[in-house]
């Protein structure tokens, strides 16, 4: 086969869908079902207010494939709802803030500045202790991550790509031409020219395969949810910086709340332990000192996934052996990058022009030391 790809989450079903708009046919295998793991357990926040430039543009881009995404995929829906997102930022942000919000405004992100004064003229519900300026991106919102996984992988699919769902990689060794040679659960094995590893937490074991070691490490993080029966008072997503955890709205009276910040490693093949009630109620405990109001809320349980993350907290996208690409690292940011993304994978792959901003992200940028910044302070998720 000419392409393969290991991962039917967001990331490999982009890539999927832009090579096959491109007439290349890969074939997409995947332990569980679409968006199976990781990436349908996301909050699937849609925003595209980053630091990072590259980053920056392709979220734009992303948000532009949520709201078309019919026209993109033979009418199939993605669950997108625009509520807009307020980040609340400490004084000490201002520069940083005023500079990519710059950049941001540049390139058709919308982004205003907010003073505490606006802050309490616009979001009357948000207590202001530690917050000295903010930025609201009107047309942020949230998605249905199954739903966008799965629309973006079925279009791959009428287009002439091919699924291998229930097919767990489970060991790759490089081919002299290039590619890989891939050994499934089942003892079957299939060679591909070119590989696309998009497994999410299990990439780094199966890159180890080709003689890759990955900066990657896998941590637990979770969500909790509460119901709040006034939450037509706060439709908006707002992300804490000062607080460390970010809350959106879900459906009519529901929210998520999650961390910014880096949890604990774990093993990715040991069972992912849900959510438990001191996480629960540290988050709420967070939200409701920034929103006082949601003390009213009732607390209706939530979940744990994985992230697979590197250093920098960036992502590690590139080739790792000939013919071998990657395309991880990107837990916290994946789900909202993925749609746009997908197309410069899918042109790394195949060697097409792609914009020259993905090549920060190489793999080598840690060895040769060169870790990116971004994000600010501790709440690494914001990129």
């Amino acid at each position: 086969m000419e392409v393969a790809i290991i991962g039917a989450g967001i990331h490999g079903a982009s890539a999927a869908f832009h090579l096959a708009s491109m007439g290349i046919k890969s074939t997409v295998y995947e332990q569980a079902a679409p968006a199976g793991g990781p990436t349908g357990l996301s909050s699937a926040i849609c925003r595209a207010y980053y630091t990072n430039r590259y980053l920056a543009r392709i979220a734009h881009a992303s948000l532009e494939m949520f709201r078309k995404f019919g026209e993109l995929t033979g009418g199939r829906e993605c669950g997108f709802r625009q509520t807009g997102m307020v980040y609340l930022h400490p004084e000490a942000d201002a520069g940083a803030l005023y500079a990519a919000s710059s950049y941001m405004n540049s390139i058709g992100t919308r982004i205003e500045i907010l003073s505490p004064d606006e802050l309490t003229r616009e979001f009357p519900l948000v207590d202001l202790k530690d917050i000295g300026i903010a930025g609201w991106e009107p047309e942020a919102g949230y998605a249905d991550p199954v739903a966008t996984t799965a629309g973006l992988l079925a279009r791959a699919c009428e287009l002439g790509a091919e699924q291998r769902l229930y097919s767990r990689v489970v060991g790759l060794a490089p081919r002299h031409a290039g590619g890989a040679t891939l050994y499934l659960d089942g003892g079957e094995t299939a060679e591909c020219e070119k590989l696309l590893i998009a497994a999410g937490p299990w990439t780094k074991g199966l890159a180890a395969g080709l003689g890759a070691d990955l900066p990657l490490t896998v941590e637990r993080h979770y969500v909790a949810t509460i119901r709040w029966t006034e939450a037509r008072e706060m439709r908006y997503a707002h992300a804490d910086i000062v607080g460390g955890y970010y809350c959106k709205p879900e459906g009519d009276d529901l929210y998520c709340l999650g961390p910014l910040t880096a949890e604990p490693a774990v093993d990715p093949e040991d069972p992912v332990r849900g959510i438990d009630a001191a996480e629960s109620e540290a988050l709420a405990r967070l939200a409701t000192k920034r929103i006082p109001r949601l003390k009213e809320a009732q607390s209706t349980g939530g979940w744990a996934s994985l992230y697979d993350v590197s250093p920098d907290w960036m992502p590690v996208i590139g080739e790792i052996a000939p013919g071998v690409f990657v395309d991880a690292g990107t837990s916290g940011h994946g789900f909202k990058l993925g749609p746009a993304l997908g197309r410069d994978v899918a042109a790394l792959v195949t060697g097409n022009e792609v914009d020259e901003g993905i090549r920060e992200f190489a793999p080598e940028r840690f060895g040769s030391g060169r870790p990116l910044a971004a994000g600010y302070g501790t709440a690494r998720i914001l990129g």
